[in-house]
């Protein structure tokens, strides 16, 4: 098996033992990248030099007989809407192309006090506005398992980088399920976790409530050490949670005796795809049969859950995006006319008109129209009174169980250009990731199976805020109670 084929957790055994070298790692890396990248598409840009400088470094503590961080010498990609000092950060877009940031993202810098190696930074949905990874500015990812299909967003390119293994680990952003869906398109783990828990200073804004930063690895055990690395309290960032981070590989080895699990009626309604279905019901019967106790049980506010969130969120865009005028950085329309006053209004409507793509023109109207007046408690009012409920649900749940379990998609990996003229039917590809979003919950996405077609399908594990350990727990017991059964 080739390095770029093995887990961080095992890669970290053989650089302990003197097997292999860091550099040795990111060259197979680099390699495997230049081999199936153009395929792909999964990245942006490239940081092999610097990270053949962090790799070095690795190896040149491990030959002075230093101990290492678990993660040190891994590489790992970073999606474009996170900062990184002096390397591309554009959220895939034309309005912020060639923008170098003069810091590091608080998640960056811990990458790099571990010692990880940051390989490149992820192609994405426009400011993270998608599900398929179809909006990039600089064009489509595609899904490693059928390169004719997406592979999910907006963190699509995240995902596909560690599923086509072009990186070990990636980061990603979870704003309504853009980690943990394109986690489930392409068959790779996905944790979002509790809303506060990392920091988000330094991930560019689409909307401040929702987004929060997560990982993308091919097994838990590295979802866990990653963890680990980017949690805690950030003084730079006001939304973050003083509280103390566990140490989550220590809650891998227990069992599931005595874990209740509620599974919602509402989740696998109509509309779903029978494989998926299916898929993830044999898969909560399986971890039944070691010990933990599943039980169907109600989220009656469910079905409000995409107007809600659509409402918000778009909401929230509108008012972040509105520093991207043409003034202070990025993209700038040059555009000309007698009058001072209407020259500066031409130039701010043309520099939004060029600078962003169609999706984002969308949603920052439709934020704008549910602000306005005459229209603020009838649209966004009411849905923060919705938010309310949908929280109120899981807080219910949470009183009788220790998690939920449910799809992450109601279909797997759809074909490029299936959905992107349908804007209604491309948002409903988060039906089931959103609730999640709205309550600020951790949430995780494991594979579970294979569609008839070979596509991967995920199902989604969901705590109480701050509970990631159980999350950790279940998703382990979970991976391997689904190990054996292929056995």
């Amino acid at each position: 098996m080739s390095l770029y084929e093995l887990t961080a957790h095992q890669l970290h055994n053989l650089l302990i033992s003197k097997q292999i070298s860091a550099c040795e790692i990111l060259s197979e890396t680099i390699n495997r990248i230049e081999q199936v990248e153009p395929g792909i598409h999964g990245y942006l840009c490239n940081t092999f030099d610097t990270g053949m400088e962090q790799a070095k470094k690795v190896d040149e503590m491990i030959a002075q007989g230093q101990d290492i961080h678990p993660l040190a010498g891994i590489p790992i990609a970073v999606k474009d809407n996170i900062c990184t000092k002096s390397i591309p950060t554009t959220c895939a877009s034309k309005i912020l192309e060639g923008f170098k940031p003069p810091y590091d993202a608080t998640v960056v810098e811990k990458l790099k006090k571990a010692n990880m190696v940051i390989i490149g930074k992820t192609n994405m949905d426009e400011f993270a506005m998608g599900s398929s990874t179809e909006n990039s500015a600089f064009g489509p990812t595609h899904n490693p398992w059928d390169l004719e299909r997406v592979p999910g967003g907006s963190s699509g390119g995240s995902a596909a980088v560690v599923a086509s293994c072009e990186a070990t680990t990636a980061i990603g952003s979870d704003t309504g399920g853009s980690i943990r869906q394109p986690a489930s398109f392409c068959g790779v783990v996905g944790m979002k976790p509790t809303y506060g828990r990392v920091s988000r200073y330094g991930l560019i804004a689409y909307a401040s409530s929702f987004d929060q930063i997560g990982s993308l690895t091919r097994d838990v055990t590295d979802a866990a050490l990653l963890m680990k690395v980017i949690s805690g309290y950030d003084p730079a960032d006001s939304t973050s949670v003083k509280i103390v981070v566990p140490d989550y590989l220590s809650c891998l080895e227990k069992d599931l005796k005595g874990i209740k699990i509620g599974v919602p009626t509402e989740y696998f309604a109509q509309g779903i795809d029978t494989e998926v279905k299916s898929t993830v019901l044999d898969a909560i019967n399986l971890i039944s049969k070691n010990g933990a106790l599943c039980e169907n049980i109600s989220m009656p506010h469910t079905e409000y859950a995409i107007s809600c969130y659509y409402i918000l969120v778009t909401s929230e865009a509108s008012s972040n995006l509105a520093r991207y005028d043409g003034v202070q950085y990025g993209y700038r329309a040059e555009h000309r006319t007698q009058s001072t006053e209407h020259s500066l209004l031409n130039m701010y409507r043309k520099t939004r008109s060029e600078g962003f793509g169609d999706e984002v023109r969308r949603r920052i109207m439709l934020g704008t129209y549910a602000l306005s007046a005459g229209y603020y408690d009838a649209y966004y009012l009411k849905a923060q009174k919705v938010r309310t409920m949908i929280k109120q649900d899981f807080n219910k749940a949470f009183e009788k169980y220790d998690a939920l379990i449910t799809p992450v998609s109601p279909f797997p990996a759809f074909k490029i250009g299936e959905k992107v003229d349908d804007p209604l039917q491309m948002y409903l590809a988060d039906i089931y990731t959103v609730t999640i979003n709205l309550a600020g919950l951790p949430a995780i996405s494991i594979p579970c199976g294979f569609s008839k077609e070979g596509l991967p399908i995920g199902l989604q594990i969901i705590c109480k805020a701050f509970d990631e350990e159980m999350l950790l727990r279940i998703g382990f017991a979970m991976e391997k109670a689904l190990d054996r059964a292929k056995k």
